[in-house]
């Protein structure tokens, strides 16, 4: 293998019905369940952050009038029903899993601490980050670049339904060209929309190399744990 310890972003919108994105399919569920399953299988331990834009979107619930951080708050806790549904459906698979939320919701979900989360990575179980960092303001691709550098993953892999990062948007523009590799730099300055800016920011000082690919076209996980050229690499140089 490439890679032996990951961390995978995916978005709330992987999750919910196909068409519209809101909500939560099953069958989205199982598919990517089963592909996270297939790769941890293979002995690669692996962190999960997924984001609640099925459920709600801080950003734009604030944007009503309500106070920003609520709305942020709400967003997070859209995170947290997210990693319980991926939760039972990676155990399903037979691989054991454990949330583990910023936000202190001990019913369901243990609270984050950083070696505990490492001993659940070294015992093959699937490590379901939620609540993003439990600070409003900032983005759950801002949270996931945080635990993967905590964590000592040697790869963030952003999980997509194009494959990698383009000029611009594909299904908008058939001139758009894909990158194979850009610099933490080009993207920061180039105000590519695949993550925020912090995020990035946060992947560059501590070198922690992006691959932005298609998930939903099967196998592309496994064979982005196992070093294949797909999707697009940001790195250093």
């Amino acid at each position: 293998m490439s890679y032996r310890r990951v961390l995978l972003k995916l978005s709330g919108e992987a999750l919910g019905d196909p068409e519209l994105g809101h909500g939560i399919d099953p069958s989205q569920v199982q598919d990517i369940a089963r592909q996270i399953a297939r790769v941890v299988k293979l002995g690669v331990e692996l962190a999960l952050v997924c984001g609640g834009g099925n459920i709600l979107r801080g950003a734009q619930f604030g944007g009503l009038g309500g106070h920003r951080a609520n709305a942020d708050y709400m967003g997070m806790l859209g995170t947290v029903i997210n990693a319980l549904a991926l939760s039972d459906g990676i155990e399903q698979q037979g691989v054991e899993t454990r949330v583990m939320s910023a936000l202190e919701i001990r019913a369901v979900a243990e609270p984050f601490v950083r070696r505990r989360a490492e001993r659940h990575l070294s015992k093959g179980r699937v490590v379901l980050l939620a609540a993003g960092t439990g600070n409003p303001f900032f983005t759950t691709d801002t949270a996931a670049a945080l635990r993967a550098s905590e964590l000592g993953c040697e790869v963030f892999l952003k999980a997509t339904k194009v494959d990698g990062i383009y000029t611009a948007d594909p299904r908008k523009d058939p001139t758009a060209k894909r990158y194979e590799r850009i610099t933490y730099d080009e993207a920061i300055e180039k105000r590519l929309a695949v993550m925020d800016g912090t995020a990035f920011t946060l992947c560059r000082e501590n070198h922690l190399p992006v691959v932005v690919f298609d998930l939903f076209q099967e196998g592309n996980l496994e064979r982005v744990v196992k070093g294949e050229n797909i999707g697009t690499v940001v790195s250093d140089r």
